[in-house]
């Protein structure tokens, strides 16, 4: 008998939740055309706050995106919508709408399996040799959609049950709130889970009672260890509530340029603990920056 998709319940941990670049669409010729004094506008503004690049050949991708949010607020205009998003009001309603929009969110489940490999074989068992009770902190950076802090979650426990952690808490951070509601039901297509033994997806997965929906929910005794919350990499200061023994970015720096890449990584190593490690995704490479970091292997560095 197939479980039931359990309801959505607060994980015990905490939300704390605050206010590819696109390249084919067909789009309406009737609707609305993005200008390119607003295009200016609003690309200036998403570099600027974002740290995001916007080059022209991003135009179209960002009208596309956009023409929802037109048709929401019943505006005809890209004009309209620019002066209404940088009005005092604009800013308090429509601002987290737009961070929405402009943030790419594609991951899977196990992605860059090696990471995973790599982590259960030979970080953990240092981090954890036996007899010890460790609480081990980790931090998915650019979480999007959970299937990262989930995969780590499941990795975490199949440890756990043979080894010495004594406990573990995920911190979990994007810049779009729609997505993080999303990561934090931990609602899945059943697809989306394919790649998963079988053994894990019966151990770790609920499916639904309803077996047309064909969707899966992650067990609340995983969901209980992320803490999910909204963050901008480009911010100033990271406020997390832990100093963490790994922390994943992987597949995240892409999007922005080398200057601000070197800055982000420089403040996350500011949240690492001594003698704890970085993950960065496979494209990613920091060579040539100055950064507190040894590294170990391909896309894992050590913060000594």
């Amino acid at each position: 008998m197939e479980n039931q998709l359990y309801s959505l319940t607060i994980p015990k941990a905490y939300v704390k939740l605050k206010n590819q670049n696109d390249s084919n669409f067909n789009l309406d010729s009737n609707l609305a055309k993005l200008e390119d004094k607003d295009f200016i506008r609003l690309s200036e503004f998403i570099t600027r706050e974002f740290g995001i690049e916007m080059p022209d050949i991003k135009k179209v991708m960002l009208q596309s995106r956009l023409q929802k949010r037109l048709k929401k607020l019943n505006l005809n205009s890209f004009s309209d919508y620019v002066n209404y998003l940088f009005s005092k009001q604009g800013m308090e309603e429509e601002m987290i709408h737009f961070v929405d929009v402009i943030s790419t969110n594609r991951t899977e489940f196990f992605r860059e399996n090696l990471h995973f490999d790599f982590l259960l074989n030979t970080l953990l068992p240092d981090l954890c040799p036996p007899g010890s009770k460790e609480h081990l902190k980790f931090w998915s950076v650019g979480c999007s959609s959970g299937e990262e802090p989930y995969t780590l979650a499941i990795v975490l426990s199949e440890f756990q049950e043979k080894h010495s952690l004594a406990d573990f808490i995920i911190y979990a951070t994007d810049i779009s709130t729609r997505i993080l509601q999303k990561a934090y039901q931990a609602i899945y297509k059943e697809e989306q889970i394919n790649n998963i033994p079988q053994g894990l997806k019966s151990k770790y997965f609920l499916r639904s009672i309803d077996k047309e929906e064909r969707k899966v929910q992650v067990v609340p005794e995983l969901r209980d260890k992320v803490i999910f919350s909204r963050l901008n990499l480009i911010d100033d200061y990271y406020s997390t509530p832990f100093i963490f023994d790994i922390v994943f970015c992987r597949n995240v720096l892409i999007y922005f340029d080398r200057t601000v890449q070197e800055k982000i990584i420089f403040k996350l190593c500011s949240s690492i603990r001594s003698g704890g490690y970085l993950f960065l995704g496979h494209s990613e490479s920091i060579a040539g920056m100055n950064l507190p970091l040894r590294h170990i292997q391909p896309t894992v560095f050590m913060k000594p």
